[in-house]
């Protein structure tokens, strides 16, 4: 009997490899006495020549992958491997106090990471000391024989399996020969869930137990079409999926037919379907999948990505990148969106209670005047080379849009006066994710250019319930009436003032609410890129009349989610 795992069907695909376990281990020790001090500095020596070896094809592996500047911090770990002043350090811990390399290693490295932490008047000499605990945990891995998992060095085909992926994790994964993952939590609306839709490969998500089910080589089978897991399937299994999976490969094939056609409902009516993406790199699958715009570029991975606050050039370069590859196609920008799980280790964000619900985004923006308005600087100079247009997120209230507004004007009026072009069509809109938005978009309607309604917030927030947690996981209900009524008055809010409004979170490209948001009267449906054809196929089938009668009928007619489904079912038959 095939041992089978049920999860939540993330990104959709099929994919058959053995496991990769990306799981940190334990580097737990003892401290130890010992008396041949030379067998000692031999393991050390040995483990630092190791871990010289494994950060050099790393780098390798990065540069390649990444490009040349990102593969450049790996060059600060390799300068720590060989500092002649803490290798001493620890070579003489293990001579003069007869210990053991991993207690000699911790205490020198300790040492180091103290006083760096302690240069506040110098943040280039503070960020050593993260250098310092990285190449450690690398070091002390290689004393403990324990296999440190390191996803940019993976060269062969595999399934990742991790407790949960970071989105550092996640942007480390090569294409070319991670062919799916496997986590023991999130959701469909998780930042893994989201990077794999973006990287087009199959995702399962809150699977609960995966990570203690399997082990490193282990044959599986991804399911991501349904979210199942196969482990150490038999022959008739694998030859079932290898058919099931050659046969998604053939529809996709027939949605590609639709990639240079319009996106038109059955009645004609025309529907702006666009991508979201993460980096520049993410621009492939915009074109191949035939989007019509960028409907969300999440900028906060260029601050992820680095290890300082990205430079204005640097940010300039990135979204000049993107504009001129769109050419007169529309793309969002939002500003940076860092907190709730996303931090930065260079910025110093208090610990919170709830952070989803505290010091992040635009809040962080306007606290931290000089990095809004160098990104600010950085989009309105790239302005001109597309056609721009920029989202602030998390806007609670009209107070904090008519602040953030007002340093964009008065940072385009300071380029102006320096003689730096900047275009005069930039639309300038909020997402609205925020349920106390949402019930006064009337009166935001008449400030902003546009709305783009974030669903992945604004469900949370709306059913007070963490999406990231699988109790509470039942609570998060794209199709629950409350939340259609929000996104009706949304999009009647815009439409009332003569503005357009869109879809940026992940209910825009599910099947079941596609149907409900055309009868709501949604203008641009932003999705990861791999959902575009997809959805334009469905649309062609869609007649814009039929459906506004059943949204109607959803938000007036039904008590709960799972009627909205059946309704939708209905329609559809």
């Amino acid at each position: 009997m095939v041992d089978v795992l049920k999860g939540i069907a993330a990104s959709d695909g099929i994919a058959i490899a053995k496991t990769y376990m990306l799981i940190e281990p334990d580097l737990t020790f003892t401290k130890k006495s010992v008396e041949d001090s030379e067998s000692e500095i031999q393991r050390i020596t040995d483990a630092l020549a190791k871990a010289k070896e494994e950060l050099s094809l790393i780098r390798e592996n990065a540069a390649k992958s990444l490009g040349e500047e990102e593969a450049q911090v790996f060059d600060a770990h390799l300068m720590v491997l060989s500092d002649p002043d803490l290798i001493g350090t620890v070579e003489s811990n293990i001579k003069d106090n007869k210990v053991n390399a991993e207690s000699a290693l911790q205490e020198a490295t300790d040492t180091f990471i103290s006083i760096f932490e302690g240069m506040e008047d110098n943040p280039y000499m503070q960020e050593r000391a993260a250098d310092i605990k990285d190449v450690r945990k690398r070091v002390l891995a290689h004393l403990l024989g324990v296999k440190l998992p390191s996803p940019s060095t993976i060269d062969e085909e595999v399934i990742v399996i991790a407790h949960d992926l970071t989105p550092s994790d996640t942007a480390q994964l090569n294409r070319k020969y991670v062919k799916a993952f496997v986590t023991d939590i999130g959701g469909r609306t998780s930042h893994s869930a989201i990077m794999a839709r973006s990287l087009e490969i199959p995702a399962i998500v809150g699977s609960k137990d995966i990570t203690s089910r399997v082990v490193d080589g282990d044959e599986i089978i991804v399911d991501g079409l349904e979210g199942q897991v196969f482990i150490k399937p038999d022959a008739d299994t694998i030859h079932t999926y290898s058919v099931k999976a050659e046969e998604f490969e053939n529809q996709k094939a027939e949605w590609e037919k639709l990639k240079e056609e319009d996106t038109v409902t059955a009645d004609g009516k025309h529907i702006e379907l666009a991508a979201n993406i993460g980096t520049p790199k993410d621009l492939d699958g915009v074109h191949n999948n035939g989007a019509e715009a960028v409907g969300l570029y999440r900028t906060e991975f260029l601050y992820m990505d680095s290890s300082d606050f990205p430079t204005e050039d640097d940010q300039y370069t990135a979204y000049k990148t993107v504009l001129e590859s769109m050419g007169e196609k529309p793309v969002v920008v939002r500003t940076m969106d860092i907190g709730g799980d996303k931090e930065l280790p260079y910025l110093d964000l208090p610990h919170e209670m709830n952070p989803f619900l505290g010091y992040r985004a635009i809040r962080i923006s306007l606290n931290e005047s000089d990095m809004f308005r160098t990104q600010l600087r950085a989009l309105l100079r790239a302005s001109v080379h597309g056609n721009l247009r920029i989202m602030f997120p998390m806007i609670a209230t009209i107070g904090e849009f008519r602040e953030a507004k007002a340093i964009l004007l008065e940072e385009k009026e300071n380029l102006i006066k320096d003689g730096v072009e900047v275009s005069d069509s930039i639309q300038v809109g909020i997402m609205i994710e925020i349920p106390a938005a949402a019930v006064i978009a009337d009166k935001f309607a008449k400030e902003v250019d546009f709305f783009s309604i974030g669903t992945n917030d604004l469900i949370q927030y709306t059913m007070a319930a963490d999406r990231m947690n699988e109790r509470v996981s039942y609570l998060y209900q794209p199709y629950n009436p409350s939340i259609l009524r929000l996104i009706k008055n949304v999009i009647d809010s815009a439409h009332k003032e003569g503005k357009w409004a869109g879809m940026c979170g992940e209910m825009a490209g599910d099947q079941t609410a596609v149907p409900l948001l055309l009868g709501l009267g949604l203008d641009e449906f932003s999705m990861s890129a791999s959902s575009v054809l997809k959805t334009r196929s469905l649309m062609k089938t869609l007649d814009s009349t039929k459906m506004a009668e059943l949204a109607d009928r959803a938000i007036n007619e039904c008590d709960t989610a799972e009627e909205v489904v059946g309704l939708v079912e209905e329609y559809l038959k």
